[in-house]
């Protein structure tokens, strides 16, 4: 059931809701939701934060199915916004190797007003979450950039995960400097360092941002090679936990999302113990089909395990 209280979320993920149309056998495509901010408010609420995602979705079927999702995820509904303009889709037309491009010219989730937000929201708000697409894309990157200042004016802490796409070319190299300095978390996988330092050289990549924001804490996740998580001048690395994988989609939302609980809820843990909660959180997704966020129990089970 969604957040209907007057009781603000502690934690907002503000971006891009968007439909993933999947080609599937050359004549026939699947919409599934997604988006890289929205999923990770997701993540948090299936873990039990109270959680919204601040975004602008459609009013046609494409945005019906993202409402409806956002309600049946127990997000605050206050802070997704409908608007007449068309939807944001990702048409990903192989799935081996990925292929994709994106449809939303002047589509709906560029329509974003962060103004018409529920008045007093910042005052409760603990955290905000940016990042994907929605930072690739004017005139919504600044206004959300605008958003990140404002709240990190207000002692709000910022986590930013780029989550590489082919928008991201020589263009955001500004944006990607600004947000890293503005965040007190950053997520990048080892493709997003290839991809946004358009580089082969990832160690040196790493300390690029590094140096950007030497107060930042930085996880760095490598897919089936585990993950490392650097916080100042500690540093810890794990690998990744041997599950029966069903499905990856998600999986780096997943990991995002649990350090971010970890931290919130559990501020006294050690480097190591965050980076293992946050491991656990995606190993758990990779345990079902799609991008299904996963439950405390799980995630607590394999963290209890590692």
């Amino acid at each position: 059931m969604s957040k209907t209280s007057s009781a603000f979320p502690s934690f907002v993920a503000a971006g891009e809701a968007l439909t993933d149309m999947i080609r599937q056998d050359g004549e026939h495509w699947l919409g599934k939701v997604g988006g890289s901010t929205w999923n990770v408010a997701r993540v948090l609420a299936s873990l039990g934060q109270s959680s919204a995602f601040a975004g602008a979705v459609s009013q046609d079927c494409f945005g019906d199915d993202l409402y409806a999702a956002s309600a049946a995820a127990g997000l605050d509904l206050r802070f997704l916004q409908r608007v007449n303009y068309s939807p944001l889709l990702a048409m990903v037309h192989s799935t081996h190797p990925p292929q994709y491009f994106f449809v939303g010219d002047n589509s709906a989730d560029l329509h974003f007003d962060r103004h018409q937000l529920p008045t007093g929201w910042q005052q409760a708000v603990q955290w905000i979450h940016f990042g994907g697409i929605s930072l690739a894309r004017q005139p919504l990157a600044q206004h959300l950039i605008e958003l990140a200042h404002e709240l990190k004016s207000r002692g709000v802490k910022i986590s930013y995960d780029p989550n590489f796409r082919i928008l991201m070319d020589e263009h955001y190299d500004a944006t990607l400097r600004t947000m890293s300095q503005l965040a007190d978390v950053i997520k990048v996988s080892d493709e997003d360092l290839a991809g946004l330092f358009r580089t082969t050289d990832l160690a040196g990549a790493l300390d690029t941002l590094r140096s950007w924001n030497p107060a930042a804490a930085i996880l760095y996740t490598r897919g089936g090679d585990g993950a490392s998580l650097y916080a100042g001048q500690d540093h810890f690395s794990a690998a990744a936990m041997q599950v029966k994988v069903v499905d990856t989609v998600g999986a780096g939302d997943a990991s995002i999302g649990g350090l971010i609980y970890s931290m919130l809820n559990a501020p006294a843990r050690t480097t190591r113990e965050h980076l293992l909660f946050s491991i656990a959180s995606g190993a758990a997704a990779c345990q079902h089909a799609g991008a299904r966020p996963p439950t405390l129990p799980e995630v607590e089970q394999l963290y209890a395990q590692a």
